[in-house]
């Protein structure tokens, strides 16, 4: 039997310790959350280096709003890779699409192959996608090693059977990780449904940006149990 994981994202120091004590598998680390995130700041990953004895997962995304990129934004993010790769991160967290809602193949891979040795995983940017099945491959052609999504819809409940289709068609070729509207209260539903090793949370419950140590440990036991 496999060892579910839980993968929780933080957006400051204070959630990453918080992740890491109650007993989280990995942090991604983002800023700015009203936008869902985007890449934070050189400081604050070393911060989190400083003090994380669990994997380190750093999101590289300039903006908020669509996932299609500038020009002048992808070399922005070539050069966040470039540059947070030396901070002794484990993996980065991004997704480009296209206008048509396919997604970038070309600018992807470059930005995975610049990312070695490190993973990258292909954030929720895949949930805007019109073919699934079809971005799946594609994302798996990238070499990314996991996906970040909600099952195409707003949040992992209501895309639990996509999720489940996701799982069965990865094949273990690739981790899919539900991630949007997780918590304590759904995650066993969830997992009987889905059957994933990876699962992500923000275990914020409060309406603030600070991760709540008991979510966490709730995510963790729920998924044991």
């Amino acid at each position: 039997m496999n060892l579910k994981r839980i993968e929780i994202a933080c957006f400051n120091i204070e959630s990453a310790l918080i992740a890491q004590k109650a007993g989280a598998n990995r942090v991604e680390l983002c800023a700015d959350m009203s936008v869902g995130g985007t890449t934070p700041s050189i400081e604050i990953i070393q911060q989190a280096r400083e003090h994380l004895n669990i994997d380190l997962y750093v999101m590289i995304r300039p903006r908020g709003g669509s996932f299609v990129y500038s020009d002048v934004e992808f070399e922005q993010m070539k050069l966040e890779i470039e540059t947070i790769k030396k901070l002794g991160v484990n993996g980065f967290v991004f997704g480009i699409l296209k206008n048509d809602k396919t997604i970038n193949i070309e600018q992807n891979k470059v930005l995975v192959e610049l990312s070695k040795p490190f993973s990258c995983t292909f954030h929720r940017a895949f949930d805007e996608v019109s073919d699934y099945k079809q971005v799946l491959e594609d994302v798996i052609s990238c070499g990314f090693s996991t996906i970040l999504t909600s099952g195409t819809f707003p949040n992992v409940i209501e895309g639990k059977e996509v999720l489940k289709q996701l799982v069965n068609q990865a094949n273990n070729r690739i981790e899919i990780m539900p991630g949007g509207g997780l918590r304590s209260t759904n995650i066993s539903e969830l997992n009987e449904t889905v059957k994933a090793n990876w699962y992500h949370s923000s275990a914020i419950t409060d309406g603030s940006e600070i991760a709540n140590p008991e979510e966490i440990i709730q995510l963790k036991n729920k998924l044991q149990s």
